[in-house]
């Protein structure tokens, strides 16, 4: 842009930009330890960082509910197909969806673990003794 200038406004426009880009904690952080981050949409980070807020549905029992569900869908299935209740294949229905969201829950996790590299540290790994 030779020779063109700012106008008043536009300049006033361009420092808010800059100011709100000095205030953003997460852009400082991406930028000061060069890891990506998600965009967190709605929330501030924390004055401690960025520690994940754990809520009700945070995935800790994921696994295990995983590991509970198939087997019982496995056995509504078998029971379902040797009656023919009605009632019993909808107990199916609703018990294989929960499996099969748990499950996509857990493939998604490892995903996101395994591509950013984000896996916790194994005993095998090193200096675990």
């Amino acid at each position: 842009m030779d020779g063109a200038q700012l106008s008043p406004r536009e300049r006033r426009i361009l420092e808010q930009i800059e100011h709100d880009l000095d205030e953003d904690t997460a852009l400082a952080h991406t930028f000061a330890t060069g890891h990506r981050t998600r965009l967190r949409t709605g929330r501030r980070a924390s004055a401690t960082g960025f520690g994940k807020r754990r809520t009700v549905g945070s995935g800790r029992l994921t696994g295990p509910a995983a590991a509970l569900l198939g087997p019982v869908a496995v056995v509504l299935f078998v029971s379902a197909v040797a009656t023919g209740s009605a009632a019993l294949i909808w107990a199916f229905a609703v018990v294989w969806v929960l499996t099969l969201t748990c499950v996509l829950r857990l493939v998604l996790r490892w995903s996101h673990r395994h591509l950013t590299g984000d896996e916790r540290p194994r005993p095998d790994d090193g200096d675990v003794r």
